[in-house]
Parts: C-alpha cells; sequence; structure tokens
C-alpha cells in the first residue's frame, strides 16, 4: 500500500487524541479526498468519517490519490495494527466492537428501522447518485473525470476514470438491468423515479427533527449524510435529481448542521469556505482549458478544410552546348 508522498494525512476528530481506556494510536483510514466544501466526495468514505466523528474514533485519515485499489470500488479502507477492513457496513461494525458506537442508545426497533432505511438508500437512491456522477455525459466529462483525474498521476489519470465510470455503470445494470428494462433509457428513467421516491420518504421520516432518532446522530445519519452531501453540493451541469433534492429543505438542513457540527475544517486544514473558492478557481480553469482546446479543434479543422495549394515545380535548367562542353572539360581535368 502507497505510503509517504502519496497521501495527504489528518486526524479524526481532534489532533490524535485518544480517551483513557481506548487504543494507543488512531487508526488509518485510506479514502477519497474531498472538495465543493465536503471533506470527501466518495459517497462511502463520507459514510465511514460522518460515523467516526459521531461515535468519536480517532482515525488517521489518509487521502488516497493514485491508487488502483480505488477502481474496485473496496475504498475507504480501515488500516489497524492487525488487520484491514474494507466496506462501509464492515468498518463501522469493526468500530462499533471497538467502543466506538453511535447507535448506543437507539431501541430495538429503532435499529431494524436504521437497517431498513440504509437497505432503502442501497437499493433506490445509491444507483441515482452513481449515474450522475458516473454515467451522465455531461456531468462526468465536465465535473466527475477532470476532478478525479487532477488527483491521479499521469498515466493512471488516463486509466482510473474511465474504469471506474464502466463499473458504475455494471453496477446499475447488474442491479436494475433486468426484464422488463431492457434499454439503457428506461434504466436510467427507473433509477431517478426510485431515487426521488426514496429522497420523499427520508424527507417525511426526519420531518422536523434535528437527527432521524432525535437530537444524536445515528448510524443511519452517517449513511443519508454520505449519499446526499455529494449529490447536494457538487456543482453540475446537469441537476436533475440535485434539484429534487433542494426542494427537500429539511435533508439539505440535514447536510449543513453535520457540515458545520462536525466538518468545520477538512482533512487538509481547508475550511468548507475556503474550499469551495479552491473548487470555483479549479472549474474556472477547467473551462478556460476546455474552452482553448475547443478552439484548436476548430482551428484544425478549417485547416483541413482549406483548399490546399500544390508545390510549385521548380524549372529544370537546361546547359547550351558551349557550356556542356566545358563543364564535360571540368571534370576531365585533374
Amino acid at each position: 500500500m502507497p505510503r509517504a508522498g502519496e497521501w495527504a494525512a489528518a486526524v479524526l476528530p481532534g489532533d490524535g487524541e485518544v480517551g483513557p481506556g481506548k487504543m494507543a494510536a488512531p487508526w488509518e483510514l485510506s479514502c477519497w479526498g474531498g472538495g465543493w466544501g465536503l471533506p470527501s466526495v466518495h459517497s462511502e468514505s463520507l459514510v465511514v468519517l460522518a460515523y467516526a466523528k459521531f461515535s468519536g474514533a480517532p482515525l488517521k485519515v489518509n487521502v488516497i490519490d493514485n491508487t488502483w485499489r480505488g477502481s474496485r470500488g473496496d475504498v475507504p479502507i480501515l488500516t489497524t495494527e492487525d488487520s484491514i477492513v474494507s466496506q462501509p457496513a464492515k468498518i463501522l461494525n469493526f468500530l462499533r466492537k471497538q467502543k466506538y458506537n453511535a447507535d448506543c442508545e437507539l431501541s430495538a426497533k429503532q435499529g431494524a428501522d436504521t437497517l431498513a432505511y440504509i437497505a432503502l438508500l442501497e437499493e433506490k437512491l445509491l444507483p441515482a447518485v452513481l449515474h450522475t456522477f458516473w454515467v451522465e455525459n455531461d456531468n462526468y466529462f465536465t465535473v466527475t473525470k477532470p476532478w478525479f483525474a487532477s488527483r491521479i498521476p499521469f498515466p493512471l489519470s488516463l486509466i482510473l476514470p474511465g474504469r471506474m465510470s464502466r463499473g458504475a455503470l455494471n453496477r446499475i445494470l447488474l442491479t436494475r438491468g433486468e426484464p422488463p428494462l431492457y434499454h439503457l433509457q428506461e434504466v436510467e428513467a427507473q433509477i431517478y423515479r426510485d431515487a426521488k421516491e426514496c429522497l420523499n420518504l427520508l424527507s417525511n421520516r426526519l420531518g422536523t427533527s434535528q437527527f432521524f432518532f432525535g437530537d444524536t446522530p445515528s448510524t443511519l445519519d452517517a449513511y443519508v449524510f454520505g449519499f446526499l452531501a455529494p449529490l447536494y453540493k457538487v456543482r453540475f451541469p446537469k441537476v436533475h435529481l440535485q434539484e429534487h433534492l433542494k426542494q427537500l429543505s429539511n435533508l439539505c438542513r440535514l447536510c449543513d448542521d453535520i457540515l458545520h457540527s462536525y466538518f468545520r475544517r477538512g482533512p487538509g486544514g481547508i475550511s468548507p469556505a475556503g474550499q469551495e473558492m479552491i473548487d470555483a478557481n479549479l472549474q474556472k480553469l477547467t473551462q478556460l482549458v476546455n474552452k482553448e482546446s475547443n478552439l484548436i479543434e476548430k482551428m484544425d479543422d478549417k485547416l483541413r478544410q482549406s483548399p490546399q495549394l500544390l508545390p510549385r515545380k521548380l524549372p529544370t535548367l537546361r546547359l547550351t552546348p558551349a557550356e556542356e562542353e566545358s563543364s564535360s572539360l571540368q571534370r576531365l581535368s585533374p
């Protein structure tokens, strides 16, 4: 696994402080980095980051930018002294076993509701989030691909985003590309209908409460935040599902409250406002580069379409008989 020079590191929730009776050193969580005021733009990484904040688990965050593991979908990864744990559900179970439990005050019914809503998120909302980021052409080429490529060294930056896009599409089709939905357009329409229905159910369940089960955040809040915050904050050109989410003010307020209360400064020590400025500048730079590329392509097209002049033939010089005789004598003379 890559180390020095490849990751930027930070510690959650404090500066490496641990409570009495806890472990001597923080565990390491490897995940994708942040943007648009978010500690991570990767939903599953956000789930674990939020849960660690809620439960008080001290994690050393290693922001991955050039690992092949990210393309296989097993980020985030939690590394301890004697084990490596991947996938949010397994990481959260590990933290609970170490007495970092954000659900200790929940009843049995609330625990069952948590499992049901997480299953709903993964079945109904996750496909639409994947499609928004990785399959929708305008969003992928304008936002997703440039963002990930800028954080991956060459030549992996030419390979990994495309692989991740194909992986997202395959994941969608494996779960939704069954009869009677045979065509991609039909699949897309269905996943967005399901996603809107899921968002409406979450909004009705949250109501006017601060969090889903009262005044204290739990696992369900971590999952909802992880799935919704990137959809809410990232600036996409195609905002079909984003517009629907922004109409549900209580879900947006939940994301804002968690960001303000638990992620005032990101893993790189940059405040959300400062990060938003950096992202805005990056977006302007990306747009400028795209305009320059389009201009160059148009100039090339005009050059190719313009009539080409054939090269002029130089006239052949012929020597007079006297000049030919003089030249022959010069060649024969010693």
